[in-house]
């Protein structure tokens, strides 16, 4: 029974180490690119007293001179009647360029974070592509929203955090898969 065990303890070894370093293979950002859409869930501290809201998404990734742009859309259904609840729709593009660090690209907008809406990079790490913004407020307060897309064999991921003045105020996580090129 001992050696079963053994023998049980050492495959699933060999299988975590052989899976390892696949899992953790990284990518570059042509990986990226194509069409996204999918699905996810936004919560809050509210959450628990008035639900989480559902989102879609819409992500296209593709080259754009000697880096990429990333271009999102999101779509929350809250708040209204039901049967008829408010829709909005908002889109984001960005086009990014190596920042001079491997794996480490500035916005081409971006900006003074005090003054003209905020500070945006994007970081490869593995097999995610992070996309930060950061903005200082008027009151002095800082957002710093965090876009994480990570490729799996079932698409790619998305975890987004909002965080203000070094608290969390939302998170949305979803699953897209690849719909076009």
């Amino acid at each position: 029974m001992i050696r079963v065990r053994y023998l049980s303890a050492l495959a699933a070894l060999v299988l975590w180490l052989a899976a390892g370093p696949a899992a953790a293979q990284s990518v570059n950002q042509a990986a990226f690119y194509g069409k996204w859409e999918g699905s996810g869930i936004a919560e809050n501290a509210e959450s628990l007293y008035f639900g989480a809201t559902v989102r879609d998404f819409e992500v296209t990734i593709g080259p754009d001179g000697s880096g990429f742009f990333v271009e999102w859309t999101s779509v929350i259904r809250g708040g209204g009647d039901p049967a008829n609840p408010n829709v909005r729709r908002k889109t984001v593009k960005v086009a990014f360029d190596p920042a001079g660090t491997p794996n480490v690209y500035r916005a081409r907008t971006s900006g003074d974070p005090t003054s003209d809406g905020g500070y945006v990079w994007a970081r490869l790490k593995d097999r995610t592509l992070t996309v930060n913004i950061m903005a200082v407020r008027a009151d002095g307060g800082y957002d710093v929203q965090t876009f994480d897309r990570e490729l799996s064999a079932a698409g790619m991921a998305l975890r987004f955090v909002r965080v203000r003045d070094g608290r969390v105020v939302r998170e949305v996580n979803g699953k897209l898969i690849k719909t076009g090129k």
